[in-house]
């Protein structure tokens, strides 16, 4: 994917608005402005000596390139910052350069004024050459120049703009939250910072803003929204970061139906303004539908390749394999020439997953213009058998199926990931296809105490066609919360929330959570909702991913300004470091670091 260009797309700016020291900008500049006297601004892009005294500089700011033709001796090199005052001109017919934008055109330098000199930078901005990732984020000042960074960061900026469209349009009010803030249940780790003024207290901030908005419903705000500065101490991956940023709501008097049309406005008024095209609608599915046809519960749904269930079909099969409780199978189209080595290196990837095996079969013309299936447990299956294989996969010639038996969420999982293994697009390809799953489990097991696992947070609304089990088999009850998905990522989740007394009470009770330890670690929440809280719900989901995905990138570094490394370090901030003493002291901290740990040793 070629992702938007990093200009407005409104057009191009009046020419007229003062602008500082330029009057135009480099990439704004065509034809019709032939005779204009300009004064752009920018860095060099490039210097090209024509003659003893001309040189062809291309002057580069973050809306494009634009030739200036400088006649005179000047010291001007990559990178140097210049002022370039003249007169706009159409190129020879034979000169233009269909590359850029501007091609048709160049300006006659009659001033030239040297902002700022450079030293050659550590790599090309030109992007023809990819540099290491930590010399990139080290220079990362340097890095952000290169087109490829200033498309991605703009496209963060109008992603934000959109979605404070769609929450204005909706009614919500931003309300900033506090960062720092208490200690709440949501499961990863948390950074803790020390209080100066409370020697041995400590602030932490926040995972999420989830009981600050709770307590803005019991407030009568109704409607809440703020892009939400975020931070988690958890292990950093391609779509993770200390630091993150989410669009985060929260809505009273709402069913779950209401949040879902309340956020899919947004996502998708943030789509049509970054590719300027129709998203396709959010789509909806249960999270049992999403694990029996797709393995996983982020569903990547720009391609087929669904599971299906065997166990009719081989039901009474002699094949001993297929004897188990459950059999699942995906077609992939075209690929039934794979070699043994492959298919013994997929069986091999099953295993590795959980699965006890992997049953590959062919799909072969068969006698009479019919299909056959080709496979070594192809003789334990009978006709009426691999007919019914067939019916269930619609399978064709040159196809390939793959199935696992044994326990149906375990087969499903398995099949989930190999089918994206086999066939997920990269994520700059599009459409983009949204999708909420929703009837989550409320809990997720149980822990070593016996005690169900809440899946989500202990404010969760369970469903109200399961609250009569609650007690009596916990782990079958379905939870009002939900997911957006959009490509195989996991956008966000969101819940319809407990605002009910004695709801709230049953859940601890099946948590384990005695009334004392829910006042210790929830008080001021469960306080508020004594003096009338509105039924609520509400949802978060992460900008980072969003706009990685919208940019065609795989990494949220990629869309982040000042991103940390896997090990969390800040190489051009050189952080995190040691504290001298004499701070350390103020906040009544002490430092007692493992063997053969240095400061700011990661």
């Amino acid at each position: 994917m070629t992702p938007p260009p990093p200009f407005p797309p409104a057009g191009r700016l009046d020419a007229a608005r003062p602008r500082g020291l330029r009057t135009a900008y480099c990439g704004e500049l065509r034809a019709e402005d032939a005779g204009r006297e300009v004064s752009v601004c920018g860095w060099v892009a490039r210097r090209r000596e024509h003659g003893e005294h001309l040189a062809f500089v291309d002057l580069r700011d973050h809306t494009g390139v634009v030739q200036c033709v400088v006649d005179g001796a000047h010291d001007l090199r990559s990178e140097y910052v210049l002022r370039i005052t003249g007169t706009v001109r159409t190129r020879p017919a034979d000169k233009t350069n269909e590359g850029i934008a501007t091609g048709e055109v160049e300006i006659g330098a009659e001033a030239v004024e040297v902002l700022s000199t450079a030293e050659p930078p550590p790599f090309g901005v030109d992007g023809r050459v990819e540099a290491e990732e930590s010399v990139r984020l080290r220079y990362r000042y340097v890095d952000l120049r290169r087109d490829r960074m200033q498309a991605n960061l703009r496209i963060r900026s109008r992603v934000n703009a959109a979605i404070r469209r769609s929450m204005d349009r909706q009614g919500f009010a931003e309300i900033e939250t506090p960062l720092l803030w208490t200690p709440t249940p949501e499961g990863a780790r948390e950074f803790a910072i020390p209080s100066r003024l409370q020697p041995g207290s400590f602030y932490v901030l926040p995972q999420s803003p989830q009981i600050a908005k709770q307590l803005l419903m019991v407030s009568g705000f109704d409607r809440y929204y703020q892009i939400a500065r975020c931070m988690r101490d958890e292990d950093l991956r391609a779509d993770r970061q200390f630091e993150f940023t989410q669009l985060d709501l929260e809505a009273s008097f709402v069913t779950q139906e209401d949040v879902w049309e309340m956020v899919a406005d947004s996502v998708l008024e943030a789509t049509r303004e970054v590719t300027g095209e129709e998203p396709p609608p959010v789509v909806q599915m249960t999270w049992n539908e999403a694990l029996e046809r797709y393995g996983t519960d982020k569903p990547d749904l720009r391609f087929g390749m669904e599971i299906v269930s065997l166990d009719e079909a081989v039901r009474g099969s002699e094949f001993k394999a297929f004897a188990a409780p459950a059999v699942r199978a995906i077609r992939v189209p075209g690929q039934g020439s794979l070699g043994r080595g492959r298919l013994d290196a997929l069986t091999d990837r099953a295993r590795s997953l959980g699965a006890a095996g992997l049953v590959w079969l062919r799909v072969v013309a068969g006698e009479g213009g019919g299909l056959a299936l080709e496979s070594p447990v192809a003789k334990f299956l009978s006709a009426p058998e691999q007919a019914a294989i067939l019916s269930s996969t619609g399978a064709g010639v040159g196809d390939l199926l793959l199935a696992v038996a044994g326990e149906r969420a375990a087969s499903c999982r398995v099949l989930g990931q190999l089918r994206l293994e086999l066939g997920q697009p990269p994520v700059s390809e599009r459409p983009y296809r949204f999708v909420w799953v929703t009837d989550f489990p409320l809990f997720e097991g149980l822990d070593a105490e016996g005690n169900p696992v809440a899946a989500h947070h202990p404010f969760t609304m369970p469903h109200p066609d399961d609250l009569d089990r609650l007690e009596s088999d916990p782990l079958s009850v379905r939870s009002q919360s939900y997911d957006l998905v959009l490509n195989g990522w996991e956008l966000g989740s969101g819940s319809i929330r407990i605002h009910r007394a004695e709801v709230q009470r049953r859940i601890f009770s099946v948590l384990g959570i005695s009334e004392e330890e829910a006042e210790s670690r929830f008080g001021f929440l469960l306080g508020a909702f004594r003096y009338g809280a509105p039924p609520h719900g509400g949802f978060a989901y992460g900008i980072d991913r969003f706009v990685a995905i919208l940019a065609g990138e795989e990494n949220i570094r990629e869309v982040i300004a000042f991103p940390k490394t896997q090990s969390g370090a800040d190489l051009m901030a050189s952080s995190p470091r040691a504290l001298p003493a004499r701070q350390l002291a103020e906040l009544g901290i002490s430092i007692v670091r493992p063997p053969g740990r240095e400061p700011g040793g990661g």
